[in-house]
């Protein structure tokens, strides 16, 4: 026997160990539960829309339902993002959307922003498939200090190459905005009048006293402010630039 037909067979073995048996329900998704990326993968894809889990490290973490302290300022920030992606043509964000970040991370970020690959960007989007690749900007918000957004996937989006992490802490209403520098997480300091800066977005303008408060509106005149500075107006021409090339 060839080794081409050898090969062949293995392939094929393969991929028949891979699906699921004739009549046999999927096992569901639990958090703790130790799988390969395949096998999470297979189960994931299998779950309703509305079900969200992730994969870090070989562990599955399925999150808990989303109540008001998370699903309204995770609405402001969305809100937020939403028009600085609106006023710069050539980024795209996304909200909870599964992301093969990393060997090691299948990870359901809160939000993300990135440059999209006609502008230079390196995110990998496919029909009906995670996201591929680090984001440019990755948003989190977690109960507080001690979830595993501020501990494993911090390392996994350091690792990845995520530029700019902000996690959002709501029960100590603690904003952390990380900068990648040299391989490691650097923390965004604030300009004198308490706004942070986005490195990688110029023009990309946040004051956490104002999103902790609810002051929605506030903030986003905080970010018209950078909108109409004359460093988001550079980088606007730099992305038409590079996606004219």
């Amino acid at each position: 026997m060839d080794n081409v037909t050898v090969s062949s067979k293995k392939e094929k073995r393969q991929r028949f160990e891979d699906l699921p048996l004739a009549g046999v329900s999927l096992p569901p998704l639990e958090s703790g539960d130790r799988l390969t990326r395949g096998e999470f993968m297979r189960r994931y894809e299998a779950t309703p829309k509305s079900f969200k889990a992730e994969w870090i490290k070989g562990v599955v973490y399925v999150a808990s339902p989303v109540y008001l302290p998370h699903g309204e300022p995770h609405a402001d920030m969305m809100a937020w993002l939403g028009t600085y992606k609106a006023a710069t043509p050539g980024l795209r964000s996304s909200d909870n959307t599964t992301t093969d970040i990393d060997p090691d991370a299948v990870v359901q970020p809160d939000a993300s922003l990135w440059i999209d690959r006609k502008f230079g960007g390196r995110v990998q989007v496919l029909d009906k498939e995670p996201l591929r690749g680090a984001p440019e900007l990755v948003i989190e918000i977690s109960a507080s200090s001690a979830s595993y957004d501020l501990h494993d996937k911090l390392e996994i989006y350091q690792r990845a190459g995520v530029q700019e992490y902000l996690a959002l802490q709501i029960y100590e209403q603690k904003t952390d905005w990380l900068v990648l520098h040299e391989g490691k997480y650097q923390p965004l300091e604030p300009d004198e009048n308490g706004l942070l800066h986005s490195h990688i977005f110029p023009g990309l303008r946040f004051k956490p006293e104002l999103f902790w408060v609810g002051d929605l509106a506030g903030l986003l005149d905080v970010l018209r402010e950078g909108l109409n500075s004359p460093e988001h107006a550079d980088f606007v021409k730099r992305l038409a630039t590079t996606g004219q090339q």
